[in-house]
């Protein structure tokens, strides 16, 4: 899988025309993706395993777009969702009845923040989940709540963020003043220390290995827990919920309605069943884990 030979991804004035290369790549239709992951799971096609690669490689780039609001290059972002698209390409089972894209999101979001939260351990980045989900959140949550200053939070302001992520007053201070920090280079030269960077200066606390090791046991254990519940539901109902959760362009209930020829509240009725059944499902795994 490493010898592909993808579009590379440049950096400053480049990355515009890398954009406009990817977005000619043809997209697969479910029939022809099932057909080239066959041929790659069953006799390591590579030529298939390409085509699956750059048909997806726009996702990777409207991915990393999200994440462009941490201060790191938007191209080594997209390089970084590029090897998780590889790894989810590798690892890909057509005959569990998910569209690639769904399944690659997980690999690609996986590659990016790793990469992120990586860069930002250099800065004491807490490696607690609630940390994590601070760091991911803080932007997106000042927003909701109208703070655009990207300066100290008000007591007030702090007190919001951190009733709405879950953390302390002083958590969400701190990790505001962390990201702040972050507009200057790492590597600007420090006053009056001669041959001495402000990276020289940061405490490097990055996530341990046992922590790694965590996390990405807990997300398989959530994905394995969705798959089971998954597996509980009548064909119909589990066709329905993929259809509208878990695909990249959901279908409306109307057009649901028109493929299983009944009504459009019909559809919604065993939407909200199947929903249901996934939920009691998920939750008796987890009383049992």
């Amino acid at each position: 899988m490493s010898t592909l030979k993808l579009p590379a991804v440049p950096q400053d004035d480049g990355f515009s025309g890398y954009l406009r290369q990817v977005w000619k790549f043809p997209m697969l239709t479910a029939d022809e993706e099932y057909m080239l992951a066959r041929r790659y799971v069953e006799h390591e096609d590579t030529d298939a395993a390409h085509k699956m690669v750059t048909s997806h490689l726009r996702l990777v780039a409207k991915i990393a777009f999200g994440y462009r609001g941490y201060g790191l290059p938007l191209p080594d972002l997209v390089a970084e969702g590029n090897t998780g698209l590889m790894r989810a390409v590798q690892k890909f089972d057509p005959e569990k009845g998910f569209r690639l894209s769904t399944y690659a999101m997980w690999w690609i979001r996986a590659a990016v923040t790793e990469y992120i939260l990586h860069s930002w351990s250099m800065v004491k980045l807490g490696t607690m989940a609630a940390q994590k989900k601070l760091f991911f959140s803080l932007r997106k949550a000042k927003k909701q709540l109208n703070i655009y200053d990207n300066g100290e939070l008000t007591p007030e302001q702090a007190g919001e963020v951190a009733q709405r992520l879950g953390v302390t007053d002083q958590e969400a201070l701190d990790m505001n003043r962390r990201l702040a920090a972050r507009d200057f280079s790492l590597n600007t030269p420090m006053p009056k220390d001669e041959g001495m960077e402000y990276l020289d200066t940061l405490a490097s606390d990055a996530p341990s290995p046992e922590a790694l090791v965590a996390d990405s046991e807990e997300r398989t254990l959530h994905n394995g827990m969705l798959k089971n519940a998954l597996g509980e539901l009548p064909d119909r109902e589990r066709e329905i919920i993929m259809a509208r959760f878990l695909s990249d362009d959901p279908i409306t209930l109307e057009k649901l309605g028109e493929r299983f020829g009944v009504s459009r509240e019909r559809v919604r009725q065993l939407e909200a069943r199947a929903f249901k059944k996934l939920q009691e499902s998920v939750l008796t795994q987890h009383q049992a884990a």
